[in-house]
């Protein structure tokens, strides 16, 4: 996979074989490439609208790496059926409706397409912009329509004794007790991305506000309310965590530390995964437990207790209210007792 590295001026890209250019500034990003007599390569147009993802839009690694990936393999597409000289103006709706038939052709799923178009129709929307396009033609293609799998949530009660289980010493599935203690806390009892908690400084808690400061997606900040169980969780580990860096003689701005101190010391995302999914499994949950499924268990159990989905918007840090809808389920049944209770011609 081709490397993507944000820079203070630049990002740097290397693709083999697609023409995209190695170098390509935010100036060129905005004004150099802007619509001239001689149409930009598609190559460098698509290496400048990832710099402004990098640069202005501060995307997260994962996002640039992903985008990168779908307009690498689009360009060489269109390199390869319509020639290396192709003009962004020159490409037609049925062109990247092809190229979504050749994904599938691939044995590509109907998901993995789908973020394919959602890339090519970003990319577009950047070109027609900035007058390289006089039209988003990738807005034409229908999105390809997915199955909904709603994710299997554990229950409330099956939640409250996992959490609360953690930090005992004598834990066999816990490597580090309190700091265990702490992941399943914030992941369950704030809702953060696993990406957001291993990203907390101390810095970030705020006791006074009985508040965490939040980095999201795009580098956006929310502030999210630190429980009581939480809170106590953090303190407990505060300490130990205090005593091994002195032991160490080492210093760390981060909240959660890796067992052995590894280089910054800063728990990673990997290792989260493999505490939650090793404990989860220990307790007795699915064994298709991640980070990502207390962060739905938190929305989910929200809901059931009767938040709306405005404040779980704000709380999980979603920028459409859709997207929440889709991290929270309800059955029938609750959906059932909610309106009984509440609407007025139900009663």
């Amino acid at each position: 996979m081709s490397a993507v590295t944000p820079t203070t001026d630049r990002v740097d890209i290397e693709v083999e074989g697609t023409g995209l250019s190695p170098y390509i500034g935010i100036a060129e990003s905005r004004g150099a490439l802007a619509a001239e007599a001689s149409p930009a390569p598609l190559g460098e147009l698509a290496t400048a609208y990832l710099a402004v993802l990098a640069n202005e839009r501060a995307s997260s690694p994962h996002t640039l790496r992903a985008y990168e990936r779908e307009l690498r393999g689009f360009v060489a597409y269109i390199v390869k059926t319509q020639g290396h000289n192709t003009a962004a103006s020159a490409i037609e709706h049925t062109r990247i409706r092809a190229y979504l038939g050749l994904l599938y052709d691939r044995g590509l799923s109907k998901a993995s397409a789908a973020r394919a178009l959602a890339a090519v129709r970003s990319w577009f929307r950047w070109l027609a912009r900035f007058g390289h396009v006089n039209q988003n033609v990738a807005s034409l293609v229908a999105t390809p329509k997915l199955p909904k799998h709603l994710p299997r949530v554990p229950s409330i009660e099956q939640m409250n004794r996992v959490v609360d289980s953690i930090g005992d010493k004598d834990d066999a599935a816990a490597s580090w007790p309190t700091r265990d203690a702490v992941i399943f806390e914030l992941l369950y009892g704030c809702g953060i991305r696993n990406a957001e908690l291993t990203g907390l400084n101390l810095a970030d808690i705020h006791w006074a506000n009985e508040a965490i400061l939040v980095r999201g997606k795009g580098q956006k900040q929310r502030y999210v309310p630190l429980g009581d169980a939480a809170a106590q969780a953090v303190r407990a580990y505060l300490a130990e965590r205090q005593a091994r860096l002195a032991a160490a003689q080492r210093n760390s701005e981060a909240l959660l530390l890796n067992l052995h101190l590894r280089g910054s010391g800063r728990l990673s995302t990997r290792s989260v995964a493999r505490i939650v999914k090793r404990i989860a499994i220990q307790r007795g949950l699915s064994s298709d437990v991640h980070p990502h499924t207390l962060r739905h268990a938190f929305g989910t159990h929200l809901l059931e207790e009767g938040a709306d989905l405005r404040s779980i918007q704000e709380l999980l840090g979603h920028e459409r209210l859709s997207t929440t809808q889709r991290y929270t389920q309800l059955t029938a049944a609750q959906l059932t007792v909610v309106y009984d209770k509440t609407h007025p011609r139900a009663k």
